[in-house]
């Protein structure tokens, strides 16, 4: 029974010292940081745009806005980003906007998106769907 006492004293002490070590120390931290960096990189802004037609997607807390010179600038409330099921948020964003119709803004992270027109390289794709019309173009971070 004493040896029991003894090891249990030892385990206890044993885990209070690894629980106040620098390195578990670090890792909350870094565990915590991450969780942060998460959530903020579902709420990015960013801007779409393509051309032939030209057009044009603001993303913000403040709203999405749909832009074009041969349609009237449409402005849809901000909703938060669906991801990709075992994907990064920053990977693929899915906006499925509140209005209307279909009206979905997909901004996907690829290697390069060229808008054809510019040298201009993007890091993200972007296919907007507007009712029966679908835009394709490139994105990037605001």
């Amino acid at each position: 029974m004493k040896a029991f006492i003894c090891y249990v004293t030892l385990l206890g002490f044993g885990a209070s010292l690894l629980a106040n070590s620098p390195s578990t120390a670090n890792e909350l931290s870094i565990n915590k940081n991450s969780l942060v960096v998460a959530e903020t990189a579902s709420s990015e802004e960013f801007i779409a745009r393509g051309n032939e037609p030209f057009w044009s997607v603001t993303v913000s807390k403040r709203g999405i806005v749909y832009s074009s010179p041969d349609v009237k600038k449409q402005v849809f409330p901000y909703v938060v980003p669906l991801k990709a099921q075992g994907r990064t948020a920053d990977l693929v964003r899915v906006y499925k906007l509140k209005n209307r119709g279909n009206n979905t803004l997909i901004i996907k992270k690829v290697d390069t998106c060229s808008d054809g027109m510019s040298d201009k390289n993007y890091l993200y794709s972007a296919i907007f769907i507007l009712g029966n019309t679908v835009l394709e173009g490139c994105a990037e971070k605001q």
